[in-house]
């Protein structure tokens, strides 16, 4: 195990700069998932600190050690790629024990740590057969134990999920959180999928166009996100936004066009100024009040345990989560209100949370 360390680091290809001197530090024996849309950089950056990349500046150190001219081999890292690049005419043994044959390594030693490999990862059914008798899952399993074998200090996984149907992809889930829990080994993981993010980090680090972001614990970037776009990345529907302005001549209120909004107690915020208001689907609830947002039903969108309940006010679109079972035909009446306490504002200019 090991800790990795980044110092303003920078990855440019000619004149067009792609990283832009990111700073990060993953102590030893965490998980930290690299979150962002495509082209936000994350995998590039994973491939930098694997030394598949060469860094146009900066400081990449593991374990202490500065590593930027070293080979890959010699970082002591394991990477598993989207791409499964298994040898399809070796066996699940040989495929794990490959690179430790090429390393000459005992073959008492190479029998022990694949079966021990192929133990953690329920393959020990399967080390006789070939990669096509095998199923995505167990494929990335595979892919994971040739991983585990080398006994890194720290794990890279670039996007290994992405093939899996929405089955697998739960259930690799849960092995990979389980491995590193039993492992302790530090792992950096690379994805776009925020639910991937929230269900198994320790810590996310959310990128956008070369730059972090935030940096925090799950929970944290969900309650407590720094900026409109973390708001917006992070959470499942996306979060409902207007852009308006304070207004009110006693009790200030947000307002947007027709919409009139509460504001949460003791926001820091003046009369006349220019924010964004948030509010996550799961907390702009139906409501009766007279005051509530009023809306017109669009859709319903049942998805088993909770219904999408898609609506429109004043020209724009929004949608709330209930779990209750409703049934509202499109074009009926329906009223919202926020839960105050889970409100968000956001600097019309900047884009940066007014909450905190």
């Amino acid at each position: 195990m090991a800790s990795v360390e980044l110092k303003n680091v920078r990855k440019a290809y000619g004149d067009v700069e792609i990283i832009h001197g990111i700073t990060l530090g993953v102590p030893n024996g965490t998980f930290i998932v690299l979150l962002g849309p495509s082209g936000c950089g994350k995998s590039t950056l994973l491939r930098m600190i694997a030394g598949l990349e060469q860094i146009s500046d900066g400081e990449i150190s593991i374990g202490g050690k500065v590593v930027n001219t070293l080979h890959p081999k010699d970082r002591n890292i394991a990477m598993v790629f989207q791409n499964y690049a298994l040898y399809a005419h070796l066996t699940v043994f040989d495929n794990l024990a490959f690179a430790m044959q090429l390393r000459r390594v005992a073959k008492d030693k190479i029998r022990q740590k694949v079966e021990w490999a192929a133990g953690i990862l329920n393959l020990t059914p399967l080390l006789a057969r070939y990669p096509r008798q095998l199923s995505g899952g167990q494929r990335q399993r595979v892919a994971m134990g040739r991983a585990i074998v080398r006994d890194p200090a720290v794990f890279l996984f670039d996007e290994p999920l992405s093939n899996l149907d929405a089955m697998l992809r739960v259930g690799m889930r849960t092995e990979i959180k389980e491995l590193h829990q039993r492992l302790k080994t530090t792992t950096i993981y690379v994805t776009h999928d925020q639910i991937e993010a929230m269900t198994m980090a320790d810590v996310i680090c959310v990128l956008r166009e070369g730059i972090i972001e935030q940096i925090g614990a799950p929970l944290e970037i969900y309650d407590r996100p720094a900026n409109l776009f973390v708001a917006q990345f992070v959470g499942s529907p996306p979060m409902n936004i207007w852009h308006g302005e304070v207004a009110g001549d006693g009790e200030l209120v947000f307002r947007s066009g027709d919409a009139t909004l509460p504001l949460p107690p003791g926001a820091a915020v003046r009369r006349g100024q220019q924010i964004i208001y948030g509010v996550r689907p799961q907390h702009l609830l139906p409501s009766k009040s007279a005051t509530a947002l009023q809306a017109k039903v669009s859709v319903l969108e049942p998805t088993g345990a909770e219904i999408y309940i898609i609506a429109k006010t004043a020209g724009r679109e929004i949608c709330s989560v209930v779990q209750e079972r409703v049934n509202l035909p499109p074009g009926s009446e329906i009223s919202f209100t926020p839960l105050l306490d889970r409100v968000h504002l956001f600097d019309e200019h900047t884009g940066k949370t007014l909450n905190a």
